[in-house]
C-alpha cells in the first residue's frame, strides 16, 4: 500500500483490496471511535487494542510507512526513467484486480451493472479533471484532508492525485517541508476525521449492500485505468517539491502514436510482459488467500 500510495494515481485501497484485507481494515478503523469511548476512557488498554484490532492497523500501518520510506525513492526513480514499463506493470494490475473483484459479486443484477458504471464514470471524470488552484485556508486544509484520505481508501482512486487536482499537493508539500506545524495539524485532522468517516459508512455500506459495493468498486478500478495508462504525452509540467519538472496534465496516446511523437520506443512487448507479471501478482495472492483459508478451516 505504501509503494502505490507513493504513485500518483494508484490507490493504496486497490492494494488492500488484492491482498484481501479491505474489509477488516475498513472494520477496524471503523472501530476505533467506539473502541475509545467504550473501553480505553474506562481504563481498559487491552480491551480497546482488541476490540479496534490495533496489533493488524500497528501492523500495516508500519508496513506503509517503511514501504514509503525504503520504496520511494526508487518508484520515483522508474517513474522518471521508465515510466511506460512502471505505468504497464500497474495497469496489468488494476486490471486483473477488477476481475479479481468482480468475481467476488454473488448476484448481478440491473443494480449492480449501473453502480459499476456509475463507478467507472466517476472514476474516468476524476482522470479527467484538470488541476485547480484552491485559496490555502484554514478550511481547504481541513477538507482537503478529509478529501484525499476518503478517496486514498477507495480502490482505484488517488489521494494524491486528487490533492493534485484541487490545487493543494504543492501547498501540503511546501508544509511538510518546512514544518509548518499549524497547516499540517489541520490537514492531518481533516485526514483522520475523513478516515474515521469514510471507514464507518464503508463498513456499514458492506454489511448491507456487499454485492452493490462490490460492483461499485469494481467500476472505480476499471474508470482509474485511464489514468494509469502506459503511452502518455504530458501537455503542461509542474516542479515538484525537490525542484524537478514533471508532468501535470498528459492525454493517452496508442503505442505507435507515442513513438512517432514523442521520438522514444513505445517498448510494447515489455510493457505488454510487465502487464502480464502485474496480473500474476494479483493472481498470486489470490491463490494465496485461498489457501490460506483452506487451511484455516480444516
Amino acid at each position: 500500500m505504501g509503494a502505490a500510495d507513493v504513485v500518483p494515481g494508484v490507490s493504496g485501497g486497490t492494494i488492500a483490496f488484492i491482498t484481501g484485507i479491505y474489509e477488516r481494515l475498513l472494520n477496524a478503523i471503523g472501530a476505533f471511535p467506539g473502541a475509545l469511548t467504550g473501553e480505553l476512557l474506562r481504563g481498559r488498554v487491552g480491551a480497546f487494542w482488541a476490540r479496534m484490532d490495533g496489533t493488524f492497523l500497528a501492523l500495516l500501518f508500519g508496513g506503509i510507512l517503511v514501504s514509503i520510506v525504503t520504496l520511494s525513492g526508487a518508484i520515483r526513480f522508474a517513474l522518471s526513467h521508465y515510466p511506460v514499463l512502471l505505468w504497464s506493470f500497474f495497469f496489468g494490475l488494476i486490471l486483473a484486480s477488477a476481475w479479481h473483484v468482480g468475481r467476488e459479486i454473488g448476484r448481478w443484477g440491473i443494480g449492480q451493472f449501473l453502480l459499476l458504471a456509475i463507478g467507472a464514470v466517476a472514476a474516468w471524470l476524476v482522470t479527467q479533471m484538470s488541476p485547480g488552484e484552491a485559496p490555502v485556508t484554514y478550511w481547504t486544509l481541513f477538507g482537503s484532508g478529509a478529501l484525499a484520505i476518503c478517496a486514498m481508501i477507495l480502490p482505484g482512486i488517488s489521494g494524491s492525485f486528487i490533492l493534485l487536482m484541487i490545487g493543494m499537493y504543492g501547498p501540503i508539500l511546501t508544509a511538510v517541508n518546512e514544518w509548518q506545524l499549524d497547516r499540517l495539524g489541520l490537514f492531518v485532522t481533516g485526514c483522520i476525521i475523513g478516515l474515521l468517516s469514510i471507514a464507518q459508512l464503508l463498513s456499514w455500506a458492506f454489511r448491507r449492500y456487499r454485492d452493490g459495493m462490490l460492483a461499485l468498486l469494481t467500476g472505480f478500478m476499471l474508470g482509474a485505468l485511464s489514468k494509469v495508462w502506459p503511452w502518455k504525452e504530458a501537455v503542461s509540467w509542474r516542479i515538484n517539491s525537490h525542484g524537478e519538472r514533471v508532468p501535470l496534465e498528459e492525454i493517452n496516446l496508442l503505442p505507435g502514436t507515442y513513438a512517432n511523437v514523442t521520438g522514444e520506443s513505445s517498448a510494447l512487448m515489455m510493457a505488454i510482459g510487465l502487464a502480464i507479471l502485474g496480473a500474476i501478482v494479483v493472481l498470486g495472492l489470490e491463490w494465496f488467500g485461498r489457501m490460506r483459508q483452506s487451511r484455516a478451516t480444516v
